[in-house]
């Protein structure tokens, strides 16, 4: 059986710097964990590699999710959404670390609760402890 998965990348809405949003989310229990961007090499060695790989912007490269902090997005499903612009991934987020915070998602700066904007995630590990 043939691999699809070129055919179905080249018909990704890829922005005027080759990339496209992605969302990685737990896959058991939903949480957003966080948001990145994924140009074509990424997509590809995200599916060949079984993890989650990113591009960054700043440093105009790939970065394999943990590849500093160890805490390693396994691969479960992806999906693309229905105007082909942005990529949804399902990952097990080992470690249960995804922000560069210490924190078990990236959008723990504020929540409005009961109209009011606060703080909304707890520090598993300190960053320091982290990266160095």
């Amino acid at each position: 059986m043939p691999d699809m998965s070129e055919n179905i990348i080249e018909k990704i809405k890829w922005d005027d710097a080759g990339l496209v949003p992605a969302v990685a989310q737990q896959f058991d229990t939903g949480v957003v964990l966080m948001v990145a961007w994924m140009n074509r090499d990424a997509l590809h060695t995200t599916i060949k590699e079984g993890r989650a790989v990113y591009y960054s912007r700043s440093r105009r490269k790939l970065w394999r999710k943990g590849e500093e902090s160890g805490h390693v997005q396994t691969l479960k499903e992806i999906r693309i959404d229905c105007d082909r612009d942005t990529v949804l991934l399902k990952v097990d987020q080992l470690g249960g670390i995804a922000c560069h915070t210490g924190r078990h998602h990236c959008f723990y700066f504020l929540k409005l609760d009961d109209g009011q904007w606060v703080e909304d995630g707890e520090v598993l590990k300190d960053p320091r402890d982290i990266y160095g």
